[in-house]
């Protein structure tokens, strides 16, 4: 199986939104932050300086996720990684977690932060294994299912 990692392209917006709102309705539900954000990612991600990569087996997109920019400039919010279902297990999150931790580092990044749910024991434990550790969530945390904050120095 070879797969490519590509940078944000206009013609799989559609693929962003839709892997996103697979996962988030099969453990969760979708928040009005969610809809918003994957709705028009342009808007809410790349034109406010932030990343959005695919990944892309035999031209159709089987995984993504993004890096938001935080308002510490240089920290960025690693979200939205999302696989299809039918090629989870084959460790496409851990290759789009070694692509952000690539890029973060080539291009200086200061820290990558991501808030997650306990719930999701194995992107929890895909975090730990890269050298992300726990720190306290906000107490204004935009997400709703949040209960774990985690970062990662650069």
């Amino acid at each position: 199986m070879r797969i490519e990692i590509i940078p944000f392209n206009e013609a799989y917006s559609k693929d962003f939104y839709k892997l996103n709102i697979e996962w988030l309705k099969t453990y969760f539900y979708v928040e009005p932050f969610d809809e918003e954000v994957l709705s028009n990612p342009e808007k809410h991600i790349i034109h406010k300086g932030g990343f959005i990569f695919f990944v892309l087996l035999n031209k159709q997109v089987i995984g993504t996720v993004a890096m938001m920019p935080m308002l510490e400039k240089g920290s960025f919010e690693l979200t939205k990684m999302a696989v299809s279902p039918e090629f989870r297990g084959l460790k496409i999150g851990q290759k789009l977690m070694h692509h952000c931790l690539d890029y973060a580092k080539e291009n200086q990044f200061k820290r990558l932060v991501l808030y997650s749910s306990r719930k999701l024991e194995n992107a929890i434990y895909i975090y730990k294994k890269h050298g992300f550790f726990e720190v306290p969530v906000e107490a204004d945390c935009h997400y709703k299912r949040c209960d774990i904050k985690m970062e990662y120095p650069l």
